[in-house]
């Protein structure tokens, strides 16, 4: 089949598609489940909660930030991740709205 095609979707279709690929995986679910119930940056301590290596940590880490989900900020030797409030909102409002077009039950199927 090839590369896909992206240039055919809208711009709001390949930036929502971007942001749950970068979401579709239950340890970067876990990850940013942490960060919001902490309500704060998280340096470090992912590993003794998740039960995942420090390395798959990282990886799942520098998923979510390069789509742009969290964000990172280095304290001495660490690297401290929160959420990106504007991303956030972004994903809020597109997936919201992607739900929203649901009508209700159809009899069609």
């Amino acid at each position: 089949m090839g590369l896909t095609k992206t240039e055919i979707f809208t711009d709001e279709q390949n930036q929502l598609a971007t942001l749950l690929k970068a979401m579709a995986h239950p340890a970067r679910i876990a990850i940013l489940q942490r960060i919001l119930i902490s309500n704060t940056c998280i340096c470090g301590d992912l590993v003794g909660e998740l039960g995942l290596a420090q390395a798959t940590i990282s990886q799942h880490l520098k998923e979510l930030k390069n789509a742009g989900i969290i964000q990172g900020t280095i304290e001495g030797v660490s690297i401290c991740y929160c959420i990106n409030p504007k991303t956030w909102k972004l994903l809020e409002k597109r997936l919201g709205a992607f739900l929203a077009e649901y009508k209700g039950e159809t009899t069609c199927c």
